[in-house]
């Protein structure tokens, strides 16, 4: 465990961190798996407007550096696509 007061400092403030990013990792899953619902469901209306959502959220953490801006274009992609697939048939 840490001792010196910089080093105190620095796990509390990795703890809040690591609270935070799983709390925003925890949401982007529940928005993709909406997404994946809705395209089950073949409601492609719906499944569109959550698109919109997931990738407002999964931009927005890309930016704050909860994931990295790659790995945040190939979920949007990926997502889009089943969306896009759902539309043409």
């Amino acid at each position: 465990m840490a001792r010196h007061a910089s080093a105190l400092k620095r796990a509390r403030q990795n703890e809040a961190r690591r609270l935070r990013n799983r709390m925003t990792k925890t949401r982007l899953k529940n928005v993709a798996k909406a997404v994946r619902q809705e395209i089950a469901a073949q409601n492609p209306e719906t499944a569109q407007a959550r698109l919109k959502q997931a990738q407002a959220l999964i931009d927005k953490a890309a930016k704050k550096r909860t994931l990295h801006k790659r790995t945040a274009a190939r979920k949007v992609s990926r997502l889009a696509r089943q969306v896009n697939r759902l539309k043409a048939s």
